[in-house]
């Protein structure tokens, strides 16, 4: 039997081991892929520390996937042999229940997540549902496109949604692995760019990513440069801190939005009263395969890419350290070949 070389965690909290395991086959609907890269997300702490309820271990995590279709499984007809794929979280959907019949395929009820539903990216193949594949363009660095499956589309998706219009002032909290994206995306799409951050060495990176302004929030309080600005349209909110995102609603226009992607687990603080001109806090899921493909396509049209950190298989452990410790500037990427 043919094997392969994969990291799997066998319980929660447990450390990542590099094991060979045989190669999956594709069953009916599944692909099978030849893993170039997978990119270290936070969320794969979901898998590492047996947060996510219902998850059965050995579990190979990864969900920021990109690589070349090996094998198809039975009622496979839209992929082919050596196209070049990738996948996300959004690990696939049922197409039965009440949000997949008005197309929310985000939203399923009974949606997979790729590397908790089932085996991910941090392997030289995997498997997953037809559906959860999403084209990469000719030209795309295969390292470079993993991250934008996951980081990539969850801001773009949420920019291009969030109803700000060309020339509006939208504002990007944190430079990290989600921000330094967003920042791109924001002046690409023709916002007035401000990016958000601490200390006066991101301003350089932060120029130099697009945007217009920088607010230095521990100089300023970011709010209130904002309203001197003019207020913002948007405020998208990628670093995970809840005390810093509920600062920012007073930075807002009447009727401004601020768009959460960081998945904070402590509570926001709002006082009501700053919501009663019609301001609005929402968040956003990432995106299916065909927002990820959009992302792509919109990535390699724009000159988008992520900065990453190239690790090698065996270095899993290593390179999970680095992101999980915020050291990454800005996206750890396993270089599986």
């Amino acid at each position: 039997m043919a094997t392969m070389k994969a990291i799997q965690v066998t319980r929660a909290k447990g450390p990542f081991e590099l094991v060979e395991r045989p190669i999956p086959e594709p069953g009916t609907g599944g692909v099978r892929i030849k893993v170039e890269a997978c990119g270290i997300c936070h969320s794969d702490v979901f898998v590492k520390d047996g947060l996510w309820p219902g998850i059965t271990y050995p579990r190979i995590p990864g969900h920021e996937v990109s690589g070349y279709v090996d094998k198809v499984g039975k009622e496979v007809n839209q992929w082919n042999s050596g196209d070049r794929v990738g996948v996300g979280w959004h690990g696939g959907h049922c197409f039965q229940c009440e949000l997949c019949r008005i197309g929310d395929f985000m939203n399923c009820q009974k949606g997979q997540v790729a590397g908790i539903s089932y085996d991910g990216g941090y392997a030289e193949y995997m498997v997953a549902p037809q559906e959860a594949l999403a084209r990469l363009p000719e030209g795309l660095d295969l390292v470079k496109s993993a991250p934008l499956m996951c980081a990539g589309v969850t801001t773009f998706n949420a920019l291009r949604n969030s109803g700000a219009q060309g020339g509006d002032l939208v504002a990007v909290q944190g430079l990290g692995g989600l921000g330094h994206l967003a920042v791109q995306y924001a002046s690409t799409m023709g916002f007035q760019t401000v990016a958000i951050s601490g200390g006066h060495d991101k301003e350089k990176l932060a120029r130099e990513l697009g945007a217009h302004h920088y607010i230095n929030y521990r100089d300023h309080l970011p709010a209130e440069e904002l309203k001197k600005l003019g207020g913002a349209q948007v405020i998208l909110a990628t670093a995970p801190n809840s005390q810093a995102i509920s600062s920012l609603v007073d930075g807002l226009t009447p009727r401004g939005k601020l768009l959460i992607v960081a998945a904070a687990s402590d509570p926001l603080e709002i006082i009501p009263l700053s919501l009663i001109s019609g301001r609005m806090i929402a968040g956003w899921p990432s995106g299916h395969a065909k927002d990820s493909e959009d992302t792509l396509k919109f990535s390699a049209l724009a000159g988008i890419r992520p900065m990453v950190e190239p690790f090698p298989l065996n270095q899993a452990a290593a390179a999970y350290e680095q992101m999980i410790t915020n050291k990454a500037r800005f996206r750890v990427v396993l270089q599986i070949r």
